[in-house]
């Protein structure tokens, strides 16, 4: 890939979606972006870009963006953290509400594999005492076709074998001709998808008890790193917390956060790490 190609969809990528991709990885560009040039019938990248120019065309620059983020995900990604949530986290946020309600959001949840975990165990090993409470579980993803995919909810065998049992597979899931499994309506009764760029405010989809958002930051420049991390943060209910993915810090990046304590991973609002413990 010429230099010049190659700075043009970096720099696509940096300002469409946050992402930050080296040189040495060109070829991620190349791979990711595929589908599109044969959907588009281009020839090259050049091909692409030269079409992304002439098209100004927000939709199509847009959705190349979104195809250049990492999708990595997988079924019960950091089984004990989940298992944390809806044991500690999600009772101790119920009984200090007094709606009877907690909202859940995965963000960057890709294709939805992370949140149908979360609901797998909610049909499980609901705690007593989360029992009669209303859980709502958003998942989002600035990719439409990801979010696609977990909204319908099939999934083939690479997928699959990736983080879930046989059994949990067998009991949730149902085998289709097409040799896809598909999560039962149980499952996708838990949980709402939306397509949505953490670049951007997220006020329209409300306050959260918990946000989730494993394994983006790491892929994004830092001005996007702190851009995301204030829409998260702006989002989190009095007493909330935020979950990210092993060795990504927030530590010089916001005042708005800080350390949970006895958890790791967890961040707080600033000044509650206290108050989060003690209620946990």
């Amino acid at each position: 890939m010429q230099d010049e190609v190659f700075n043009e969809l970096a720099d696509l990528a940096l300002k469409g979606a946050g992402a930050s991709i080296p040189k040495s990885k060109a070829y991620l560009i190349e791979a990711r972006l595929a589908p599109i040039a044969r959907r588009e019938g281009f020839g090259s990248m050049e091909d692409l870009v030269h079409c992304v120019k002439s098209r100004a065309n927000p939709a199509f620059i847009a959705e190349i963006a979104a195809a250049l983020v990492s999708k990595d995900t997988r079924f019960f990604r950091e089984r004990e953290t989940l298992q944390r949530v809806l044991e500690e986290v999600l009772p101790a946020r119920l009984k200090a509400s007094n709606t009877g309600r907690l909202k859940i959001w995965f963000a960057g949840g890709s294709t939805g594999q992370e949140a149908y975990s979360l609901s797998i165990q909610l049909e499980d090993e609901l705690p007593a005492a989360l029992r009669g409470a209303k859980i709502e579980i958003l998942s989002t993803d600035i990719c439409k076709v990801s979010t696609e995919k977990a909204r319908i909810g099939r999934y083939g065998h690479y997928d699959i074998q990736k983080g879930l049992s046989i059994h949990r597979l067998t009991k949730h899931f149902t085998r289709l001709e097409t040799g896809q499994w598909e999560a039962s309506e149980a499952l996708r009764g838990h949980v709402s998808f939306r397509q949505h760029n953490l670049l951007e405010s997220a006020a329209g989809l409300g306050k959260f008890d918990v946000i989730i958002c494993r394994n983006v930051l790491s892929g994004m420049a830092r001005s996007a790193r702190v851009a995301v991390i204030d829409n998260l943060a702006s989002q989190l209910m009095p007493g909330g917390l935020i979950l990210l993915g092993q060795g990504e810090g927030l530590i010089g990046l916001t005042e708005k956060l800080e350390p949970a304590r006895d958890f790791r991973g967890a961040w707080v609002a600033a000044g509650t790490a206290n108050a989060a413990a003690s209620a946990a």
